[in-house]
């Protein structure tokens, strides 16, 4: 099973710079997307579908051009789930999980940090997440939950580990994230590249993309009991149509 995860900051804007001729090529089972900054009713569907992905599934913010979360899938989920039940986590439109026969795979879309309001919610959807997760494990023990986390991890995850002031790599989000990971989790990229430093995310300014000066915000974290399954963990620095590049990770259930 082949999942790929992209923040393609706008769907809309994604297309028209040869998205969707990428998605044909690179060919994944399920695609999480986020940062869709689109409603359902102002894509054109039908482009998806002759794409390969009959089933898609849409979880657009309350404001209108703001983040939103999408599942493309080319078999039928068993069953979707369509935000969290937590009207302070779902307003912005940043969770949908598809069900499959072996594995359950979510579209996370982690709020930033940009200032201080928005560095407290975050760290308030950050608890509520997981307790969520806690809770949906017990039902659902074989996980994949792939998106932005907006956070870098580790220092070799980031290109100046300098920067512990900037949202996105604050002390305080690390150690959310790595406890998050103990709580049960594997980081698939990291666990399958421990010494590989690569980037999935750079900024429009300074050139940051062509120096590489990039950070690592977006992940394919497997719950435990996929560990034996981890095929193939890599981040497609290639695919330009976004300030983000999308991950794949490959699970093998022979």
């Amino acid at each position: 099973m082949k999942i790929i995860s992209y923040n393609v900051n706008g769907i809309r804007a994604a297309i028209k710079k040869g998205f969707l001729e990428w998605l044909q090529q690179a060919n994944p089972d399920v695609l999480c997307i986020q940062e869709t900054k689109a409603q359902k009713e102002q894509l054109d569907l039908e482009l998806f579908e002759q794409a390969g992905y009959k089933y898609h599934y849409w979880f657009s913010a309350q404001k209108k051009g703001y983040s939103g979360v999408a599942i493309l899938s080319k078999t039928k989920p068993d069953h979707v789930e369509i935000g969290t039940g937590i009207e302070s986590m779902d307003f912005e439109g940043r969770n949908i999980r598809a069900d499959f026969d072996n594995v359950s795979v979510m579209s996370l879309y982690l709020p930033s940090g940009t200032n201080d309001a928005r560095l407290s919610h975050k760290f308030e959807y950050m608890d509520m997440f997981q307790n969520y997760i806690n809770e949906l494990r017990k039902d659902i023990p074989n996980l994949v939950i792939c998106g932005d986390y907006n956070i870098c991890h580790e220092e070799i995850d980031i290109h100046n580990p300098k920067m512990k002031g900037v949202s996105g790599f604050l002390p305080e989000e690390r150690e959310w994230l790595g406890n998050f990971i103990q709580s049960g989790l594997i980081d698939s990229f990291r666990y399958l590249n421990p010494e590989l430093q690569k980037f999935s995310w750079w900024s429009y300014r300074a050139n940051a993309r062509a120096n590489n000066k990039g950070w690592r915000l977006d992940y394919a974290l497997a719950t435990e009991p996929l560990q034996e399954n981890l095929k193939r963990s890599v981040i497609l620095t290639e695919a330009v149509h976004s300030d983000h590049c999308p991950i794949l990770l490959e699970l093998d259930f022979d």
